[in-house]
């Protein structure tokens, strides 16, 4: 698999894991002044915009340790872009997640995690 093809596999897997744990998905691949947002879901009265990190092997350390403080950044900038480009979610309560996700050699997911409020807003 290259680059993108783990990237949309990984972004796949965490739509289906998503939706299994009662996350509504809005929206994907939402492109923003700032960058892309992988996903955009609802889940009871809380928006979540979730950053999708995929990893075959660990040759490049775990899917959460590639989040720099620069990506963090850049989350927080998209996910605030976003909010104001929307004035109804302005008076709504947001977070950003990020879904951990280890494939074995055969694009198989061994390892998917889920990381609520990963990245602060502050």
């Amino acid at each position: 698999m290259n680059y993108a093809e783990v990237g949309r596999r990984g972004e796949e897997i965490a739509r289906k894991f998503l939706k299994k744990r009662g996350y509504r998905i809005l929206a994907t691949n939402v492109r923003g002044y700032f960058g892309e947002i992988d996903i955009i879901a609802r889940r009871k009265d809380c928006h979540v915009f979730v950053e999708v990190r995929t990893r075959i092997g660990d040759a490049f350390g775990t899917p959460e340790e590639s989040i720099t403080k620069k990506k963090k950044d850049k989350m927080v900038a998209c996910a605030l872009d976003y909010v104001a480009s929307h004035r109804e979610l302005e008076e709504t309560s947001w977070r950003i997640d990020v879904v951990a996700i280890e494939l074995d050699d055969a694009g198989r997911p061994k390892r998917v995690e889920i990381i609520e409020g990963a990245v602060p807003a502050d």
